[in-house]
């Protein structure tokens, strides 16, 4: 799938701090979080400790993290492309990027319609085997 295509994508500067924290903390996920304590952030996990539930939506992959997003707030989503993006400022309380002084941010923008018609006419991305 073209760049321009992926349902998520990332900045420079988020690849290099995904890198950073899977130096850090091995392999690493990535769950758009919905929920009222962090807002809308992505947040950044080592592989184990969150749990990807069967009605989670595969997004795509950031530099070897699978990107996860939960069913209904892909129904909002659907039609926008994530661009995970890093900024100054404290991550989510249980976000690999907290305490770094840095955290991931989503940024968006809309698919055109004819973006929107190929990704629905193509397959859906397959996901990475689930380790626990």
């Amino acid at each position: 799938m073209k760049n321009a295509l992926a349902r998520v994508t990332a900045t420079p500067s988020a690849l290099q701090m995904i890198d950073e924290l899977r130096q850090r903390h091995g392999p690493i996920l990535f769950f758009q979080s919905g929920g009222c304590c962090d807002g809308s952030s992505p947040m950044c996990y080592a592989i184990g400790e969150f749990n990807i539930s069967d009605t989670d939506v595969y997004m795509g992959n950031l530099n070897g993290a699978p990107f996860y997003m939960g069913l209904e707030q892909f129904a909002y989503w659907e039609h926008t492309q994530l661009i995970i993006d890093v900024v100054a400022g404290n991550g989510g309380m249980f976000s690999l990027d907290n305490g770094t002084g840095r955290r991931f941010l989503t940024r968006s923008r809309l698919f055109t319609d004819e973006e929107f018609n190929v990704l629905s006419a193509a397959p859906a991305a397959v996901a990475p085997e689930r380790t626990k």
